[in-house]
């Protein structure tokens, strides 16, 4: 999910609510940032001066405040916290949502080309079957612990989901490009980076990361599930893992170094059982996937 904390003011919405993790709802009317779509990629892009505004909204207090109404009931028996070596690379993925309410995803950077992409669950950036509902003021919280955000924010540049998702709901991976600031360096270079690999096959142990909002973190620490992935319909994989909303997005990273902090990321959490328990769904990284990441790479 994100978990969705109402503003109010800023955005009008209305219509369904996802029954993904992130808990997103269709804008009645457009979102200001410009999409175009080609190929299998559909592209949103955010000015400069809409990047500043969402770096102005997403203070640390606000970041903070976006979990505390929060009650997703208590964390899972297979999700534990992270207490290892801390890791840069994964972070809170702050935006509003489509019905204007302060939400948050889990994304991670990755090794690419501009060393400025994130990889995402597509519903942490726009609702799916639908062209304009888009999310704003999307904010990278590298590394995030307990209100403190030790390696900055990145402001969202751009993101990248697949087409089939803006038409049909299908395809839950999102690669995003983030802004270098002014006063420091690109993303990866500042916090690190997982490698990233297409078309991995199931049956990999993973380590799956994010910050739910189950009490009582409510998205201020980092959790994780370890387990064995195995093949699931529609073009998904599973594996046991019951961490909550809020997770959405986080990486599944296979060869996993603790002491490094290091793997390769293969999928992204999606969505989890009909309960809300395990096991948690993940797209496989197909071609599809891979021009999502070329495409951001490039920017």
């Amino acid at each position: 999910m994100p978990h969705p904390r109402s503003r109010g003011v800023r955005r009008t919405v209305s219509g369904l609510a996802t029954a993904l993790l992130a808990l997103a709802g269709p804008l009645a009317l457009p979102a200001s940032p410009a999409a175009a779509a080609a190929g299998q990629v559909s592209t949103v892009a955010y000015t400069a001066a809409e990047q500043t505004a969402a770096l102005s909204y997403w203070t640390p207090a606000r970041m903070k405040e976006a979990g505390r109404t929060v009650d997703l009931g208590a964390t899972g028996p297979l999700t534990k916290t992270w207490t290892g070596k801390a890791i840069p690379s994964i972070g809170r993925l702050f935006f509003v949502n489509s019905r204007g309410e302060d939400s948050w995803c889990t994304a991670s950077a990755v090794t690419s080309g501009n060393r400025s992409v994130i990889m995402t669950a597509a519903h942490c950036a726009r609702v799916g079957s639908s062209s304009f509902n888009t999310f704003t003021d999307i904010v990278f919280a590298p590394g995030y612990a307990k209100g403190q955000t030790p390696y900055g924010r990145y402001a969202v540049k751009a993101t990248m989901t697949p087409r089939s998702w803006v038409e049909d709901t299908v395809g839950d991976v999102a690669a995003m490009v983030v802004a270098t600031p002014a006063y420091g360096k690109p993303l990866t270079d500042a916090v690190g980076a997982q490698k990233i690999a297409f078309g991995r096959a199931p049956g990999e142990r993973v380590v799956s990361f994010g910050y739910p909002g189950t009490t009582p973190q409510r998205g201020e620490q980092l959790l994780y599930c370890v387990g064995t992935s195995a093949a699931a319909p529609q073009n998904e994989q599973r594996v046991p893992c019951d961490l909550g909303g809020g997770a959405s997005g986080g990486p599944w990273l296979a060869g996993f170094d603790s002491a490094t902090g290091k793997g390769t990321l293969v999928s992204v959490n999606s969505h989890g059982a009909g309960d809300g328990g395990s096991p948690m769904y993940g797209p496989n990284l197909d071609k599809t996937a891979q021009a999502l990441y070329d495409t951001a790479q490039r920017g």
